[in-house]
């Protein structure tokens, strides 16, 4: 790429995979050997953590560079429609949008020239705004049944799956085989007219249904895997906002999956290897993606981001999916690769998801907005010294879900992370260092006293700072 040509950008965004799910970043039951060259060729930041641990949040704080505070996203379906993007579109970019970004409204336009929908696998409760996306129309036309929770209550061993059942429909139906297909048909049939362009492509899982295709299962047919951190003991002493959030999970077949209280380990292991077999028929399609790259002769133009909206509990604490802070839900993995990236490079300082934001905006070569939260990651992709935040930082809000609490904030340092509950004198504080699993809570430990109260003061003067720094961006939305 010459200097003073603008790279393109491929920017990937999986949904609800945890950080734990690549090979090459130390986690050998992973199968991924396109994110293994990724990792390789390019940079991997090692402690990225999302600001919500849910959809629309997360990625709301990611396409804007704010807090989900600062923005008004706390939960799902709360409303927003314009993102960075739009600056992209401004300089010159053409931005196309592929699968899964979860605006709301679905389908506006957020910057975008193209958006071609496909959102979540199961979208069948009847409470969900109604939408025809992308994926339900090819499946509608070839008289295919979406196989979600409606589909799937029909089978006899419902109950016993944990959301997890192998894809029946042709391979290519798959959500995510539809998706990248659909990003793999534009990158080789737009006219080479010379702009760059910014591709997102949203792949729907791993996200549950845990449903990956026949070929996959035979390959984690025999696969070691770890298992849950479910201790008794742990799941009895879950703050109440969470124990409400268990109860939920134990009542409500949420995307297809029958949580159980007791699930057997056979139960468990299946559901965690149908995940990963997810996972790595995503990372096939990603390799897709980029032989459609260097179909085009732009691959070693682009800068290629890879990352997730949350992670997913399956089973660890007693708990499915996300809505909460354990480090399965927060910590994702975050890769980028591409021209000016330092190849081989593991960073450890801390990041928050939405740093990505102007971290594209730079390398694009415009200048984010002053009002911003997020900080450019960009010195850091070139291998210049960079020591990352003091402090990475998440929020949620009472929603149809996580109903215990009002709001749930999250604040880590170097080694802690401590979880405040607004409403309740409950809350969570881990010692990360001498307890990864976050199994051992300090909340109410005399030892980590000092350490409580001083990461609780770190939230107040978060929030307070936050409102000074945002406030540009409140006055230009009026």
């Amino acid at each position: 790429m010459s200097g003073s040509r603008r790279p393109n950008f491929l920017f990937v965004i999986t949904d609800q995979q945890r950080y734990d799910t690549i090979h090459a970043l130390g986690f050998p039951h992973a199968e991924t050997p396109v994110l293994d060259r990724l990792v390789q060729e390019g940079t991997a930041f090692t402690r990225a953590y999302v600001t919500a641990p849910s959809c629309a949040p997360s990625r709301a704080s990611l396409f804007t560079g704010l807090y989900p505070h600062s923005l008004g996203v706390l939960r799902n379906d709360d409303p927003w429609q314009h993102s960075w993007v739009e600056q992209l579109a401004a300089a010159g970019y053409r931005c196309v949008s592929v699968g899964k970004m979860h605006t709301f409204p679905y389908e506006v336009a957020a910057g975008f020239h193209e958006r071609h929908v496909v959102e979540n696998k199961d979208r069948s409760n009847p409470k969900l705004p109604f939408l025809l996306d992308q994926w339900d129309k090819a499946l509608a036309v070839q008289h295919m049944a979406k196989p979600d929770r409606r589909v799937h209550r029909q089978r006899p061993d419902y109950r016993d799956r944990l959301g997890a059942f192998e894809w029946e429909l042709p391979e290519e139906m798959h959500a995510d085989n539809f998706v990248a297909g659909l990003a793999k048909l534009w990158l080789d049939t737009y006219p080479r007219t010379g702009e760059p362009f910014f591709l997102q492509v949203g792949f729907p899982g791993p996200h549950p249904p845990y449903d990956p295709t026949p070929r996959f299962i035979e390959r984690f047919a025999d696969r070691d895997v770890p298992m849950p951190h479910d201790d008794p003991d742990d799941v009895a002493a879950l703050p109440t906002p969470l124990q409400e959030l268990r109860r939920d999970h134990l009542t409500v077949d949420h995307d297809g999956i029958v949580f159980l209280e007791d699930p057997t380990p056979e139960q468990q292991r299946r559901q965690r290897l149908y995940y990963l077999a997810n996972v790595a028929m995503i990372d096939e399609q990603i390799g897709e993606l980029l032989e459609a790259l260097d179909r085009r002769g732009v691959l070693d133009d682009t800068v290629v981001i890879v990352t997730s909206d949350h992670g997913d509990c399956l089973g660890d604490h007693g708990l499915v999916q996300k809505w909460n802070m354990y480090e399965p839900s927060v910590h994702v993995p975050v890769i980028v690769r591409g021209p000016g990236v330092e190849a081989g490079q593991r960073l450890d300082g801390l990041v928050e998801h939405m740093d990505l934001g102007p971290t594209v905006l730079e390398l694009a070569g415009v200048k984010p907005p002053a009002w911003m939260e997020a900080r450019s990651l960009a010195s850091a992709l070139r291998g210049e010294q960079w020591a990352g935040r003091s402090h990475a930082f998440s929020e949620h809000a009472r929603d149809v879900i996580l109903t215990g609490t009002a709001l749930m904030t999250m604040v880590r340092d170097e080694h802690l992370k401590l979880v405040e509950f607004v409403d309740s004198e409950e809350g969570q504080l881990f010692d990360l260092r001498s307890d990864p699993d976050e199994v051992r809570n300090r909340w109410d430990d005399a030892e980590y006293s000092e350490d409580k109260y001083r990461l609780l003061r770190v939230i107040a003067r978060w929030r307070a700072a936050s409102a000074l720094d945002s406030a540009a961006w409140s006055a230009s939305t009026r």
